[in-house]
């Protein structure tokens, strides 16, 4: 698909016609919201850089020079977030009950959509790094988060990587590919993989179904 796709236009090209990735389906496949406020991050860097803020907003005391399992890596590099020990930290730190401050819970709550935000809809090329940019955008008043047009930035995210994977020096493509897979198993079904049930389902599963969206199903 990307071998199809012309800067020029944002589409596919294709024998039978041009073809394009739509708002409607980006709304549509995923439930994220098209309209509300721009997804702006700020202009310039924190006083002292991304590294300090990272560190009081996310609670951890995370080392800069130490490599993550040998790798050369440190958790914290100019102001990037490693996501396998962000992940890793969290799956032996966290334990949510009854008794954990409210603080805590949003504390956990905002490391969870940073890590969604940053490692899932908004990848580097790597998949292994998490820009700090998104503390600030996902760090703010939670109904603020939820008004913001999540959905038409990750489109023109996807357009963008599309633009550049596009070329024939291109190796590796970042970006929410998984909304690019589902659209064309949906346009295109001869590439879709084959129902792995093919049966019918039960009253209980369609209605769970009801509430999620379509690229669920």
């Amino acid at each position: 698909m990307a071998e199809r796709w012309r800067p020029e236009t944002h589409t596919f090209h294709l024998p039978e016609g041009e073809m394009t990735i739509t708002l409607k389906d980006v709304a549509i496949l995923t439930g994220m919201p098209i309209s509300g406020d721009a997804v702006i991050g700020p202009q310039t860097k924190p006083e002292g850089g991304w590294g300090p803020l990272i560190r009081y907003r996310l609670g951890f005391d995370m080392p800069t020079t130490t490599p993550i399992q040998g790798r050369g890596h440190p958790p914290l590099n100019a102001g990037q977030v490693s996501v396998p020990w962000l992940v890793s930290h969290i799956q032996q730190e966290v334990v949510i009950n009854d008794e954990t401050p409210e603080e805590q819970v949003e504390r956990y709550a905002r490391i969870y959509l940073i890590g969604l935000v940053g490692g899932f809809l908004f990848p580097d090329k790597s998949n292994r790094w998490i820009q700090g940019i998104w503390l600030e955008l996902l760090t703010g008043d939670w109904d603020a988060i939820g008004q913001k047009s999540w959905g038409s930035a990750v489109l023109a995210g996807l357009y963008r990587e599309l633009c550049t994977c596009s070329k024939v020096e291109a190796k590796q493509a970042g970006a929410a590919m998984f909304i690019l897979q589902l659209w064309v198993w949906e346009h295109l079904p001869m590439f879709a993989p084959l129902d792995p049930r093919p049966y019918r389902r039960n009253d209980d599963e369609l209605n769970f179904l009801q509430n999620l969206p379509y690229g669920v199903k």
